[in-house]
């Protein structure tokens, strides 16, 4: 199987473990914290559990990614967190779902800083945000059908069953990987690792850090929107769950897809007029992504729905340049590394906090009040990104030359 396409599936399989959690909060709440005032906080905490080990794991599976072989630590992850996944549909208590999230958390880790960085070596600077796009259109997708599967098997067989469904996939992409060959490297094998104060280099490229600040803003709000937008629909607006799940669904599937790749061609096509064109797309889908935002909170359903595929389409803009110019700024042999950063800065600063946010904000005032809190950050995202153009393009050019 080709390497695209192969990461691409596991990213599908690796988003769909993410989100089957969301699909199925109500039924999780009903059973675990039925007559608790603190439910909705609490139930945050599962995906909070996730974001904690995910982000934690994430430097040293970095590290380990920039001198051992990728594939066998992206399939030694993808085998670990779907025997995670299963076991939360085991889980006989809200403490024991609460450790297995924590245990996806650490699965995903494995593979989330690996995988772009073997894409990088496969494929030249000035494709990469196609490239990237392709990968990371499994983010809307594979979280869209993990709206769609948990909503439709838990009204079948349970909210526990499409836990149970995902270990057999995960096992054969697992196995998959063994069959790959390791891509060589841009450096000569004779290049000395780089020390730590070179690692300590890496915030000190200004659009570098710039993009850090911009994705973590974005993943604030959109980890923790993604996360409670079906329970919101359902609670607040009246929609049954199922429905909410499946049309939620099939609006980031097609709203997210069609955004990420048009997203990754578009920042490709300007770059070809100036090197800050990543920043440039990514900043414009936050700021037009914004007020869409708002407008969902405020409008009567169904026309709210029209407002939320607007408001996923801006909002995908930026998948595939803003990590594009992670990968173009970052040296070669530093690359897994500055994506394991990525992870754990954007996630514990990030979606980290967001989903309890919400919750907690809910258990004492209403929903609007909740969204509204986290969601002023994606204008603060898109302001970073446009501002810091200028420096993506000096450093692009610093990093081409080096």
């Amino acid at each position: 199987m080709p390497p695209l396409l192969l990461l691409l599936a596991i990213n599908l399989v690796c988003y769909l473990d993410r989100y089957l959690l969301a699909a199925v909060l109500p039924a999780i709440k009903a059973e675990y914290l039925a007559g608790d005032p603190n439910a909705n906080g609490k139930a945050g905490l599962l995906t909070t559990a996730f974001l904690v080990s995910y982000m934690l794991a994430a430097p040293l599976f970095g590290w380990l990614a920039d001198r051992i072989s990728r594939w066998k630590l992206i399939a030694a992850g993808v085998a670990f967190w779907s025997l995670a996944c299963g076991a939360s549909g085991l889980a006989g208590s809200f403490l024991a779902l609460l450790f297995t999230r924590v245990f996806l958390g650490v699965g995903e880790a494995a593979y989330g800083p690996a995988a772009p960085t073997i894409l990088s070596d496969l494929y030249p600077l000035a494709q990469r945000g196609k490239v990237l796009s392709w990968f990371y259109m499994a983010i809307p997708v594979g979280s869209a059908l993990g709206y769609a599967l948990g909503g439709a098997m838990q009204a079948q067989f349970g909210w526990r069953s499409g836990f149970y469904a995902m270990v057999a996939p995960g096992l054969l992409l697992a196995a998959a990987c063994l069959r790959q060959t390791e891509p060589p490297k841009p450096q000569p094998h004779e290049t000395p690792r780089p020390s730590l104060g070179e690692y300590r280099a890496l915030f000190r490229i200004p659009s570098f850090t710039a993009n850090l600040a911009a994705q973590t803003a974005l993943t604030f709000a959109l980890g923790g929107l993604s996360v409670w937008v079906p329970t919101y629909i359902h609670e607040a607006r009246g929609e049954p769950l199922a429905r909410a799940d499946l049309i939620f669904g099939a609006m980031l599937v097609v709203a997210g897809l069609f955004s990420t790749l048009w997203g990754g061609w578009l920042g490709d096509r300007l770059r070809g007029r100036f090197a800050g064109a990543y920043f440039l797309v990514s900043g414009a889908g936050m700021l037009l992504g914004f007020p869409c935002t708002l407008a969902m909170l405020y409008t009567p359903f169904p026309l709210a729905w029209g407002w939320l595929f607007l408001a996923i389409f801006f909002l995908f803009l930026n998948t595939g340049p803003a990590n594009a110019a992670l990968a173009n700024v970052a040296p070669a042999p530093m690359r897994a590394t500055a994506f394991a950063i990525n992870i754990l800065v954007i996630h514990l600063f990030g979606d980290a906090l967001s989903p309890w946010l919400i919750g907690w904000i809910k258990d004492r005032s209403d929903w609007n009040l909740s969204f509204l809190a986290v969601s002023m950050v994606i204008l603060a995202s898109g302001v970073i990104w446009l501002a810091a153009m200028p420096a993506l393009a000096r450093d692009t050019e610093t990093q081409a030359g080096a």
